[in-house]
């Protein structure tokens, strides 16, 4: 889906709120009073010590959730705890904290309740046991995405505390099997089994890239519109084998080594999304010489060819510009003194929102230049539409960025890996990745060893994530 020409022209107009000069960022951001603080550690420290990995499931969680909201005054009618049957435990729990209807359509937030694997003699703590030391909390699922499932919890907590109702519903949809080894994705089973529960006209998803932190400065509070496609294929060359005494110019190994050289050799041509142009104009701002002009060439949508070159040279700045795939896995021979039968490859695609993806697989094939070797699709993704930048959405993010930390800017992204907003784009629902976690690009800790959350940073999200859900909610 493309944005229609009213909606790039509201798109473009935005983008003068996410261009504000850089403040110092070093100051610390306002916080929850000391209660809703104290509320946002307990519920983090009872996510953290539930093992919520895949041999483990996301059931117990999702139950554990859904008695602290009722338990907090939530009706039992509005916490719903949801397991698909034949998967006892890939629990789901929904809450909906009701508006006036004078809104319009729900915000829906999604998260998701399960981590990767943690093994206790790779950490320097227990990764089920939150643990705080040094001015960080340490555990398994602190910045994805534990930290911010706590923060979703303790706001809704927090504004239903306050007697408060907002313009529209809000509903927080707490999920199963995001993480690697999952097989049943909570998000995409809501919606076909469960669609009314959840069904929103935005959605917010605090699973994506934190805020930009460097030297012990915020550099951007990032904001998610698209995700490049996931799709994955196998290449394979086969051939009669035979003696390895007697090599023939048929050998799969070579023919599909050369194929992939060829492969390597050719990037796809640049394509810019909306987003991808607004990323550059504000990330320019952020540069200096030659790599601000470059940046601002593509911000302006036709790149020269020294630009693009430039730009493509470095992975951060050329992951934005085109689709890439690369081969990831390759297998091939059954034994040291045969000629090999067969030769195999994992091709691994990730592609720009609105490219025809049968066009990928022809220009995959073009490149190869080996009509002898075949291709399949391992893993097909649909396509997913770029969630519009907007005034209506931009101007309420910008906004609750500025409360907590002034000057700060807002960065639009697409993001490289994948999350659950795929999903909800290809039901039609636009999507934004927003979160207010501050987390040090040099030292990402998500799905690694001692995977952290700064005491300072996990405070300043319980307030963003309170500010931001009362701020959407309230919206006319």
């Amino acid at each position: 889906m493309t944005l229609s020409r009213m909606g790039r022209a509201a798109g473009l107009g935005a983008l003068a709120l996410l261009v504000a000069p850089l403040a110092a960022a070093q100051t610390p951001g306002p916080v929850p009073p000391a209660a809703d603080q104290a509320l946002g550690r307990t519920v983090l420290k009872a996510l953290i010590e539930i093992n919520t990995t895949h041999a483990f499931g996301s059931t117990v969680a999702a139950r554990a959730v859904a008695a602290r909201l009722t338990a907090a005054g939530f009706a039992a009618a509005d916490v719903q705890v949801l397991v698909p049957d034949g998967h006892p435990d890939k629990g789901n729990v929904v809450i909906r904290l009701r508006g006036s209807g004078r809104g319009g359509p729900p915000v829906l937030y999604i998260g998701h309740l399960d981590v990767v694997e943690a093994r206790r003699e790779d950490w320097t703590y227990d990764p089920f046991v939150l643990t705080e030391a040094d001015g960080w909390l340490y555990g398994r699922g602190t910045i994805d995405m534990k930290g911010e499932d706590a923060a979703l919890i303790a706001s809704l907590i927090r504004l239903r505390g306050e007697s408060w109702t907002p313009r529209r519903d809000i509903i927080v949809a707490l999920t199963a099997d995001e993480e690697a080894g999952g097989d049943f994705s909570g998000v995409e089973w809501l919606l076909k089994a469960h669609r009314a529960a959840i069904d929103a006209g935005v959605v917010i998803n605090p699973d994506m890239d934190e805020g930009g932190l460097k030297g012990g400065r915020r550099l951007y509070l990032p904001v998610q519109t698209s995700e490049k496609v996931y799709e994955t294929y196998q290449l394979e060359a086969t051939d009669k084998g035979g003696h390895s005494s007697r090599p023939t110019p048929g050998n799969p190994i070579y023919r599909l080594s050369g194929a992939l050289a060829r492969l390597e050799a050719s990037p796809f041509p640049v394509r810019l999304t909306e987003t991808v142009k607004a990323y550059f104009k504000a990330r320019a701002e952020m540069e200096s010489g030659q790599l601000r002009a470059d940046m601002r060439e593509v911000a302006g949508g036709a790149p020269s060819p020294g630009a693009v070159e430039r730009l493509s040279a470095v992975t951060e700045t050329n992951i934005p510009l085109r689709t890439t795939c690369v081969a990831t896995m390759i297998e091939g021979g059954q034994g040291e003194s045969a000629l090999p039968e067969r030769a195999r490859s994992v091709i691994q695609c990730r592609v720009i929102p609105g490219e025809d993806l049968e066009g990928v697989q022809k220009a995959i094939l073009d490149r190869i230049a080996d009509p002898s070797i075949r291709l399949s699709v391992l893993t097909p993704e649909p396509p997913t539409p770029e969630s519009p930048l907007t005034p209506r959405i931009v101007s309420v993010i910008d906004r609750v960025t500025q409360s907590m930390w002034p000057g700060l800017p807002i960065l639009p992204i697409m993001s490289a890996g994948a999350s659950d907003s795929a999903i909800t784009r290809a039901a039609g629902i636009p999507s934004y990745g927003v979160d207010g976690i501050f987390g040090d690009m040099d030292d990402d800790r998500a799905h690694g060893r001692d995977e952290r959350v700064g005491v300072q940073a996990f405070a300043e999200e319980l307030e963003f994530t309170y500010r931001l859900m009362k701020a959407l909610g309230d919206q006319p």
